[in-house]
C-alpha cells in the first residue's frame, strides 16, 4: 500500500459491530492494483453527523451495516433501484458531494442464487425481518420463487416484509419441511449468540439445501450441523465476498477478476 498521502482516497464502512474483514478485503486489493486508496472501518452513535462527514470531506464510499441500513435513506441524494426495491442501503458512494445509495447485499444473494442453482419450486423459510432479510427476501422473489415464509419474531416487521412480495409470515418455528433454510440473524455470529443454531437438527434434515448468511464466522453452527448432515450450503462468507467486490468496483472503477476476489476473501479471513 502507498505511504499515506494528502491525494489519497478514503473509503470507510459503517457498523454497530465493525469487523476486519472489510479492511482487509478493500486494503488487500488496493494493494495488489496498487491504487491510491485506504479503507478504514468505524462505529457511530450519530449517523446523521457520520453521513454529513462522507459529504463534507469527500470520503468515496461508504459501506452501511446494521443497524443504519434503513435509517441512512432519508440521508443521501440518491437511491438506485437496488436499495429503493428493499428500503435498505448498503453501499454509499460520494459523487462530488452528491450521496448516491445502492444495496450490492441484494445483488450478492441474487448472484448466489443463481450460482447455486436453488430450484425455485423448492419452498423457502427465512428467518429475520431486517435490511438483509429484505435483500434475502427481494432476492427470492425477483429469482421466481413462489412458496417462500418469513419466520420473525417482531410480528409486525415480518408482515410487513411477508406481504410486500406476496408471501407468508409466522412468529414461531414452523414444522420441519421446507426445502431451503436461510438464517438471517445474528445467530451464530461471533459474541453472545454465537453457540446458537438458528434452525433445529430436524429442519436441517428436511432440508435440500441450507443458506447462512452471518458471514463471522463463516462456519456457524447452522452450517457445521448442515454440513454434518450432507446438506449443500451457502455461507455468509460469500455473501460477504461478492457483496464487497461490487463495492470496490463502485468506488474505484476497477473490474474485479474471480481469482481477485477469492484472494481477497481469504486474507479477509485470516
Amino acid at each position: 500500500m502507498p505511504i499515506l498521502n494528502k491525494d489519497m482516497t478514503l473509503c470507510i464502512s459503517l457498523s454497530g459491530r465493525p469487523s476486519n474483514i472489510g479492511t482487509r478485503f478493500h486494503n488487500f486489493l488496493y494493494e495488489e492494483l496498487e491504487l491510491n486508496f485506504i479503507y478504514k472501518a468505524f462505529s457511530t452513535e450519530d449517523l446523521s453527523g457520520a453521513i454529513a462527514g462522507v459529504r463534507a470531506l469527500g470520503i468515496r464510499g461508504c459501506s452501511v451495516s446494521m443497524p443504519f441500513k434503513e435509517d441512512v435513506m432519508k440521508l443521501v441524494d440518491e437511491i438506485e433501484t437496488s436499495a429503493a426495491a428493499i428500503d435498505s442501503v448498503n453501499t454509499i458512494v460520494n459523487v462530488d458531494g452528491r450521496l448516491v445509495a445502492s444495496n450490492t447485499d441484494f445483488e450478492a444473494i441474487a448472484t448466489l442464487i443463481a450460482r447455486h442453482e436453488l430450484n425455485t419450486n423448492h419452498s423457502v423459510l427465512v428467518r429475520g425481518s431486517g435490511g438483509m432479510a429484505k435483500a434475502v427476501v427481494a432476492a427470492f422473489r425477483e429469482a421466481g420463487f413462489e412458496d417462500l415464509t418469513v419466520l420473525a419474531r417482531n410480528e409486525k416487521a415480518g408482515q410487513e416484509l411477508a406481504e410486500k412480495y406476496n408471501y407468508k409470515s409466522v412468529t414461531s418455528d414452523p414444522a420441519p419441511g421446507h426445502q431451503i433454510l436461510v438464517n438471517v440473524t445474528p445467530l451464530g455470529m461471533n459474541g453472545a449468540q454465537s453457540e446458537v443454531q438458528s434452525f433445529t437438527d430436524e429442519h436441517i434434515a428436511a432440508a435440500e439445501a441450507v443458506f447462512d448468511v452471518v458471514a463471522f464466522p463463516s462456519q456457524t453452527p447452522l452450517i457445521i450441523a448442515a454440513q454434518k448432515a450432507g446438506k449443500p450450503v451457502i455461507t455468509g462468507a460469500e455473501v460477504i465476498a461478492l457483496q464487497a467486490a461490487a463495492q470496490f468496483e463502485k468506488y474505484t472503477g476497477h473490474s474485479l477478476s474471480d481469482e481477485q476476489v477469492a484472494r481477497a476473501s481469504e486474507f479477509s479471513r485470516q
